[in-house]
């Protein structure tokens, strides 16, 4: 890795990046042109020390998912990602990847559903992005690393979940999600992380082998968009959950809406505030 290249490049593209564009309140008393360095840290999911060693070019072998978080925290152009894959030793993802680039059209349809709680994962339903609403109503996101991204995995091996499921329901949501996945491993056979992703969860979830083996037809579409979150403070709440397939990238947008005026729309509220206020503090 050109350790030096690849800080002096993040950087110079953190200075360029106006706070407003990427939802950090500017306020009066900043120094700084562009992003600060631990907001920059926040918007990708790592530590301020963390970019700090990337920067200085003491940390000299950031993964290929810390530098995708950072091309999209940035903001960069499809050739300025390439060139910090590059600096970074990786090769930038082509055609046999699954993508996790959110184009400039999509980050603007994220940046106008800024007080909307949405969760954005790619093919293997690894997440991507995930704005503050959804952290303070599903939980922090920014603090799960490597597999724990994944959420087959998370719903697989029981971790704690706010979606509240009927035992038949949490089967076939698994079901789903193993079924789309195996899609997934046909559309992109040569992609490498993929096929650790399927090892690595073969060998932790008997659960999952015996999905992914199953003859049996997968389970038709979740006919309800309905889903019913217990969040800690306000209680259960009951949401509108809409997924946006984009295509051309191969994402998955999740949206959590309630029906304005109603019980349920006034505690959505409540959790954001709750949460986005926790999460600045």
């Amino acid at each position: 890795m050109e350790s030096w290249e690849f800080g002096r490049m993040v950087r110079r593209w953190r200075d360029r990046v106006a706070p407003e564009t990427v939802g950090v309140p500017a306020g009066r008393r900043r120094r700084a042109s562009g992003l600060r360095r631990e907001e920059l840290a926040g918007l990708a999911g790592i530590s301020t020390d963390y970019l700090t060693r990337l920067e200085q070019g003491r940390a000299t072998a950031p993964s290929a998912q810390v530098v995708g978080a950072l091309a999209r925290a940035l903001r960069l152009s499809d050739t300025e990602r390439d060139l910090l894959y590059r600096l970074a030793g990786h090769t930038a993802p082509g055609p046999d990847v699954v993508p996790s680039r959110v184009a400039p059209s999509v980050q603007r349809l994220l940046d106008r559903l800024a007080n909307t709680p949405v969760a954005v994962y790619d093919a293997t339903w690894t997440l991507v992005t995930a704005n503050a609403p959804y952290d303070a109503l599903m939980g922090e996101t920014s603090t799960w690393h490597g597999i724990e991204r994944n959420a087959i995995w998370r719903n697989l091996v029981g971790l704690s979940n706010r979606t509240v499921h009927t035992a038949e329901e949490q089967a076939d949501h698994e079901a789903r999600l193993v079924a789309d996945l195996r899609l997934t491993a046909s559309k992109y056979p040569a992609d490498r992380a993929l096929r650790r992703l399927i090892g690595e969860l073969s060998d932790q979830c008997r659960r999952f082998t015996d999905l992914w083996e199953s003859d049996d037809p997968a389970p038709l579409p979740d006919p309800s968009r309905r889903k019913v979150i217990d969040h800690p403070v306000v209680g259960r709440i009951t949401l509108d959950c809409d997924p946006l397939i984009v295509a051309l990238d191969d994402l998955r947008i999740m949206v959590y809406t309630a029906e304005p005026g109603t019980e349920d729309a006034d505690r959505l509220a409540l959790a954001i505030v709750l949460g986005t206020q926790t999460l600045v503090d």
